[in-house]
């Protein structure tokens, strides 16, 4: 069994990633979990060259099969987990009155639906780490579109807004057994996700992966007596 142990969702590039190094750097033997196998694979190559134990499962969060099977297989291979990170999302715009059915349910069930069904399946390993050392972490990816809505954006929105009150009813559920929820809500970060808007604000001057990566580095090192609910990241001179 590993001394601490993680599972990263939507891993295999951007905050995922970076955020899987900074958890491979802190000690914590690694599932990373991801739609793509020959990206995730290639991600997953490149911590193993650092030294980093660290196993890949291809998986769409969509599909709750295919959720327990990422459980299933960290589970098999390093028996407990100390902090998941549901990282895993995707953005589709579009008009209100031209909204299609398939992207809605797309998005519902990949930023909102996967992260209710991770904490079911991963409750178990947490409550046995919390048990131990009353600190394990739960860290998901919300957006700035979490705190305000954004129109174009709107179903979008809507599910990184309830990942936000997800995140609350968490902590307040499950707090008093150890176990932490932080909600990280980011504008523009530097990703293949916003290529759409890259001519508009470039990549240089938009929030990068690491900075987020950076953020749950601190997470790990506050004291089981703190919280921290959530995390806003903005451009100098944004407004909220």
């Amino acid at each position: 069994m590993a001394e601490r142990a993680a599972i990263v969702t939507g891993a295999s590039s951007g905050i995922g990633l970076a955020t899987a190094r900074v958890l491979g750097e802190e000690g914590f033997a690694l599932t990373m979990a991801a739609r793509r196998p020959e990206k995730l694979e290639g991600a997953v190559a490149g911590l193993k060259e650092d030294g980093f134990d660290v196993q890949a499962v291809a998986a769409n969060v969509a599909d709750e099969a295919a959720i327990v099977s990422v459980v299933d297989a960290h589970r098999d291979r390093y028996g407990r987990l100390d902090v998941l990170v549901n990282n895993a999302g995707v953005g589709i715009g579009s008009q209100v009155g031209e909204i299609q059915t398939k992207h809605v349910d797309m998005q519902l069930s990949i930023n909102l639906r996967s992260i209710v069904l991770f904490y079911r399946e991963c409750l178990p390993m947490l409550q046995a780490a919390a048990q131990e050392h009353h600190n394990a972490l739960v860290v998901n990816t919300s957006s700035i579109s979490g705190k305000h809505g954004e129109p174009w954006l709107a179903v979008y929105s809507a599910t990184k807004h309830g990942v936000v009150g997800w995140t609350e009813a968490m902590n307040k559920e499950l707090g008093s057994q150890g176990i932490k929820s932080t909600a990280l809500c980011p504008a523009f970060v530097d990703t293949p996700m916003t290529d759409f808007v890259k001519e508009q604000v470039p990549a240089e001057e938009m929030i990068q992966a690491q900075d987020i990566a950076e953020a749950v580095r601190y997470l790990l090192k506050v004291s089981p007596a703190c919280v921290i609910p959530e995390m806003m990241f903005v451009r100098p001179g944004e407004g909220l």
